[in-house]
């Protein structure tokens, strides 16, 4: 595979009302499963998965069945399957999220699972109930496409990151309502009551942060913001983090978003793109473990030589 292959190209003014719908379509089919799944520390049961060919639900319980729904961005579909055999499918393709949001339900009725859901979009500004969404109805094959390789690269680097880490670590999980992949290590250590985000509710930031972090991820962009991202953070931020060098170059404390970034071209036009972002996942989290004194020797791995 090539490097433009692995590394695709994911200029946000390209793509942007593709991105708009493609966001409230994960959530609605993310509320899914925040319906289903007993809720577990930190919100770990709600985020989508990144797959060899798009994203998941994983398994979700409906009574003693199971079902799960895939995201296919090779060939464009919405796949419904259950325990018992059965299976709905449908193309994505440029749809109103109310339309996509009804054959979804409809979808579901129709192999046996009778779920509600809470139909209003989280943290956005100016949230549309899916019903009655008919604003964002973009959807560009290409660009879902892209977006998605460019989660394979950071899912499985992150990956490898968070293997170095001994401690309390979450999975490499897709947000649907942030829409960013993202990895968390954690010090073992509560934190102080969260003081709250703009348009989430205050019980979902304090279940999030009820305890230290340092927090990496991937966003596409958005909000204002038009370039795509990888992150860094810490929770509690600790005196003085925000002032630690970190790698490569490129990377720098943004205050307006609290948190290092590095952009994703400047990691995809690199010489050694896997290098340069472990590099920054490394620098970051080290700028967090050691302004807020965490037990390193305790909580990480020793590596093994190449």
């Amino acid at each position: 595979m090539t490097r433009a292959k692995e590394w695709p190209e994911l200029p946000f003014s390209e793509w942007r009302d593709t991105c708009a719908t493609l966001h409230m379509w994960t959530q609605v089919i993310g509320k899914i499963r925040l319906a289903q799944a007993p809720l577990i520390n930190h919100w770990w049961q709600v985020p989508l998965y990144v797959t060899s060919r798009g994203l998941t639900t994983s398994p979700i319980p409906y009574d003693a069945r199971a079902f799960q729904i895939d995201f296919d961005f090779i060939d464009h579909r919405l796949t419904i399957t259950t325990s018992d055999g059965a299976t709905e499918a449908f193309e994505l393709r440029p749809r109103t999220v109310a339309d996509f949001y009804n054959e979804t339900m409809l979808r579901l009725k129709a192999i046996g699972l009778d779920i509600r859901i809470w139909t209003t979009p989280v943290e956005i500004p100016n949230p549309i109930r899916f019903e009655q969404d008919r604003q964002h109805a973009a959807y560009d094959p290409e660009y879902a496409n892209r977006f998605w390789r460019a989660l394979v690269q950071a899912d499985r680097l992150f990956t490898a990151f968070r293997a170095r880490f001994l401690g309390k670590a979450s999975p490499v999980h897709f947000f649907w309502g942030s829409f960013d992949l993202a990895v968390t290590r954690f010090s073992g250590r509560p934190a102080p009551l969260h003081p709250g985000a703009p348009n989430v509710a205050d019980r979902i930031t304090r279940e999030a942060y009820s305890h230290e972090v340092s927090s990496c991820g991937f966003w596409p962009g958005g909000a204002g913001f038009e370039q795509p991202i990888f992150y860094s953070y810490a929770y509690a931020e600790p005196a003085g983090f925000k002032d630690v060098p970190v790698r490569p170059n490129a990377a720098h404390y943004s205050r307006e978003f609290g948190e290092f970034i590095l952009p994703y071209d400047e990691v995809r036009q690199a010489a050694a793109p896997e290098e340069t972002l472990l590099d920054f996942l490394q620098s970051t989290y080290e700028a967090a473990a050691n302004s807020a004194q965490w037990d390193r020797a305790a909580l990480e791995r020793a590596r093994p030589a190449p």
